[in-house]
């Protein structure tokens, strides 16, 4: 039976804008069928926003450690969260408002 679904949201510091981070997240995410968005940040990190099973969600932190070539990931902090329904579904690439 499947278990319920949990949300993280995951802060990857580093050299990771401009490298194709954001794609590489989501590619990921699609293939561990996680749902949630990724996006830039203002401050030059990446924020992962992610709703899935702990399993998944667990994987989805080890390849966000490893990221794409081209970056070099110095940090990755993981908080639980709410899952917010707006975000299920589907792993979209979303746009700070900075």
């Amino acid at each position: 039976m499947p278990e319920k679904p949990i949300a993280r949201r995951y802060l990857v510091s580093g050299l990771v804008q401009g490298v194709g981070f954001r794609f590489y997240a989501q590619r990921a995410a699609e293939r561990l069928s996680l749902s949630g968005y990724v996006m830039n940040r203002h401050d030059g990190r990446v924020e992962v926003y992610a709703i899935g099973e702990p399993g998944p969600l667990q994987e989805l932190m080890i390849e966000l450690r490893q990221g794409p070539r081209g970056a070099s990931v110095s940090d990755v902090t993981e908080e639980e969260v709410a899952v917010v329904d707006e975000y299920a579904g589907s792993f979209t690439i979303e746009h700070d408002s900075w």
